[in-house]
């Protein structure tokens, strides 16, 4: 895995774009729905303005975190591709980023308020899922929260778009009950799923209508998340 994000460091946006290019949308309306359904569990759970210290444990170039800006007081985030690593430096310096070895995060227990993962337990061994996920509970701070966003393998264009996608090519898909299911494992209170990306729209109304059938597998993607 780490060669292969290696080797895109340079062109992920253009690899992912690709990959969705049927849809007609741009990648970062899927950036910043992500950002969107994280912005409102935060409100939920946490109270509005919360903010804090968040970890984005494969964070890869860092692509998602200019959509993030504002959201907490200090983001940080950590990936196995050093190449990766070295382009989201350059593309955020106000981000603090460090590359690791897959096993262990480099934090000190309980040192973040929201520790998330955005498509990555699929690229990860299935037989690894729980040890991964443990980790991310153990940086979480008692009371924060672990997020974690995938693809619904029940919804067929995010099959296609994983299909065309050239560093998906070993992905394992997870449903969001496995998820959630990873979660309890590791400890984790309170947890739940909702899915997301129904529509095509960024439209308010569009947008409580995704909420509202959250709890169905119909979205492109799902984030389940956890109290630790």
């Amino acid at each position: 895995m780490t060669q292969t994000f290696d080797a895109y460091s340079g062109a992920y946006g253009d690899a992912v774009q690709s990959s969705v290019s049927f849809s007609g949308l741009p990648h970062s309306f899927f950036l910043r729905a992500k950002v969107n359904v994280l912005r409102d569990e935060m409100a939920a759970r946490l109270g509005p303005g919360a903010g804090g210290r968040a970890l984005d444990a494969g964070c890869g170039v860092g692509a998602m975190h200019p959509y993030l800006a504002g959201l907490f007081d200090e983001l940080h985030g950590v990936d196995v591709s050093h190449d990766s690593i070295a382009q989201a430096r350059v593309n955020q310096p106000d981000v603090s980023y460090q590359a690791y070895d897959g096993v262990r995060l480099p934090y000190a227990d309980g040192r973040f308020d929201v520790v998330l993962t955005v498509c990555v337990v699929h690229h990860v061994l299935p037989a690894q899922w729980a040890a991964y996920v443990a980790e991310l509970r153990r940086v979480a701070r008692p009371g924060g929260l672990v997020c974690v966003i995938e693809h619904n393998p029940f919804n067929p264009l995010t099959r296609l778009a994983v299909l065309r996608c050239p560093f998906d090519a070993d992905a394992v898909l997870l449903r969001a009950g496995r998820a959630k299911a990873l979660l309890r494992g590791a400890g984790l209170r309170n947890v739940r799923a909702s899915h997301f990306l129904l529509f095509p729209f960024d439209a308010r109304p569009l947008r409580a209508l995704e909420r509202w059938l959250s709890a169905a597998p119909l979205g492109a993607q799902y984030m389940a998340v956890g109290t630790a």
